[in-house]
């Protein structure tokens, strides 16, 4: 008979094994998650531009050969390089050293905010490296150089986290991850395009708002960047540092790109950043087919529209792309209008865009945008920014300030306006899209032959005003409930009578009033905040739901 001290011995010895086992197994996950997160730079033959070195004009301008980087009276920096992949990369990264370490900076801010656990962290930057394991395979090989250049000027203090290639490459793909796995409202998006009897002179208008929002400092260091690259196309695109891809963007054919997000599912791994796709057509295609052929070579693990707008087609379309699949869609008449939905026959009817129609802001939005186009007749680059500019629901609506389904949500990171024929663009400058759109003519500024004093390179002549709604007091009112909103999301003491006497028509303001006081065990005074939000324009199906849910939780903790 086997005594009851040789029982206990065996059992104790099953869970040393068992224990053994799982900590292996989570040895090699970390192995296996270490191995594919690894991302090797390309091999360069000659790295003698790493010896190149700056002159400063002045404490904010500098240039290095033809290349110069400068900052404009309007806020915004202005830079312009040339040459090879690699010296491309090196020289973006020597003039704009400071910025690609001072995003960085921010970008992990964000996310200490967001994550405050090291540890977690760490385990974060593995499961991102294990989506991304085969993104180096999917980017062009001059992407790679040229991003590999830029590395050089990133920050020695955040290798914990990756090396300097490595976290310059993944950043690229920061868009898509945080679209994939969550698919957050960091990317509500509105563009549209006019031409021929739409416009008042007949020629191609492209405007949109990229409303990407990763906090306030994310979008202060904006760079307005002039390509001359060694193969395909000079372009211009608005770029932050250490970023390399395009959101908005238009080449010296008169070829235009701005991205929209769609609803895309939980991706298995990763492949080529939206942005670099956009990157490739901007600096290789002419006209919409060529766009067409260069999107459907490369492989995406998200779902995302292309808004090409073409000078030699005289005419936009929208590329509409999944990790399976691709369409064109064309209106067949002298206007474009794009959202964060699909429109052609055989995407519009899938199953996650009707679930993206039936849940999202994005059908509000694009109504509205129609009744806009509609009432302003024939189009002008004026009346795209103030189309741009609206804060107005359906009808006329106030929907309060800041709402989703408004075309100006008031967190543009930026707004822009292209004029293909003429190769003019204007690009908004802060806060948002509110304050001066400035202008640039690109034929002007790809004919200067480098930057010998600083000066300003904008046309001056064609500078849109600043919106009047900077001048009012609700522009002071909806500073102080965004200042009240970030307390309630850290959690600090609020007064949130005060937050919704801000922006009483928000539904939001109700949303974060009742969730505050919940917090606070406040129910009866959380319900009449949640009951007063149902009765203003909800963006979503899922934040109408989550105010349905405490409505109903309280009514469980109200129970005698």
């Amino acid at each position: 008979m086997v005594s009851g001290k040789k029982i206990w011995r065996r059992i104790w010895k099953g869970f040393l094994y068992t224990i053994g086992f799982f900590v292996l197994l989570l040895i090699g996950l970390f192995i296996y998650l270490y191995s594919v997160a690894r991302m090797s730079p390309p091999e360069i033959a000659d790295k003698s531009s790493l010896q190149w070195q700056r002159t400063p004009l002045n404490a904010t301008a500098f240039t290095l050969g033809n290349n110069w980087f400068r900052k404009s009276r309007s806020g915004l920096y202005e830079m312009y390089v040339e040459g090879k992949p690699f010296e491309r990369g090196v020289v973006y990264g020597k003039l704009a050293e400071e910025l690609v370490q001072r995003q960085e900076d921010h970008f992990t801010e964000q996310i200490s905010r967001m994550i405050p656990s090291r540890t977690y962290q760490h385990f974060l930057k593995y499961l991102i490296g294990w989506f991304n394991r085969n993104m180096d395979k999917n980017v062009p090989e001059e992407y790679k150089e040229e991003i590999y250049g830029v590395s050089f000027a990133a920050s020695e203090k955040y290798t914990f986290i990756g090396s300097n290639y490595q976290r310059i490459m993944n950043y690229h793909a920061a868009h898509d991850i945080g679209h994939a796995l969550q698919n957050l409202a960091l990317v509500g998006c509105t563009s549209f395009g006019t031409w021929n009897g739409r416009s008042e002179d007949s020629s191609l208008i492209i405007g949109r708002n990229f409303d990407f929002y990763v906090g306030d400092k994310f979008a202060e260091d904006k760079i307005v960047a002039f390509y001359k690259p060694d193969q395909g196309y000079r372009f211009m695109t608005i770029i932050w540092g250490g970023f390399t891809g395009v959101v908005s963007g238009m080449n010296d054919q008169g070829l235009t790109v701005t991205i929209n997000a769609a609803k895309s599912g939980i991706p298995s791994g990763s492949a080529t950043p939206v942005s670099l796709v956009a990157r490739e057509i901007l600096q290789y295609a002419r006209n919409i087919d060529e766009a067409y052929k260069i999107a459907e070579r490369r492989k995406m693990f998200v779902s995302e529209s292309f808004l090409i707008g073409s000078a030699s087609d005289n005419r936009a379309a929208i590329i509409e792309k999944t990790p399976e699949t691709l369409a064109l869609y064309d209106p067949k008449s002298d206007e474009i209008s794009c959202a964060n939905h699909f429109q052609s026959k055989s995407l519009g009817a899938s199953a996650p865009n009707q679930e993206q129609l039936a849940g999202s802001a994005s059908p509000y939005r694009y109504e509205r945008l129609q009744e806009l186009l509609h009432r302003n007749g024939k189009n002008t680059v004026a009346k795209t920014v103030a189309i741009l500019r609206d804060q107005k629901g359906l009808r006329d609506a106030d929907i309060g300030m800041g709402n989703e389904k408004a075309l100006n949500q008031l967190i543009a990171h930026h707004s822009i306006v292209f004029q293909p024929q003429q190769l003019k663009v204007w690009i908004s400058t802060a806060p948002w899209q509110l304050g001066e759109f400035v202008a640039y003519d690109l034929k002007k500024v790809f004919a200067m032959n480098g930057l010998k004093t600083d000066h300003e390179i904008c046309d001056s002549a064609a500078i849109i005003p600043a919106d009047t709604f900077l001048l009012t007091e609700n522009y002071r009112r909806f500073r102080d409930f965004r200042t009240l909103k970030a307390a309630v999301m850290d959690k600090r003491p609020v007064d949130v009578q005060r937050m919704v006497a801000d922006n009483p028509q928000y539904y939001h303001a109700y949303v974060l009033a009742g969730d505050y006081l919940y917090d606070h065990h406040s129910y009866e005074e959380a319900r009449k905040y949640y009951q007063q939000a149902l009765t203003k324009e909800i963006a979503t199906k899922g934040e109408k739901e989550h105010v349905e849910k405490q409505i109903r939780k309280i009514a469980e903790q109200l129970k005698p």
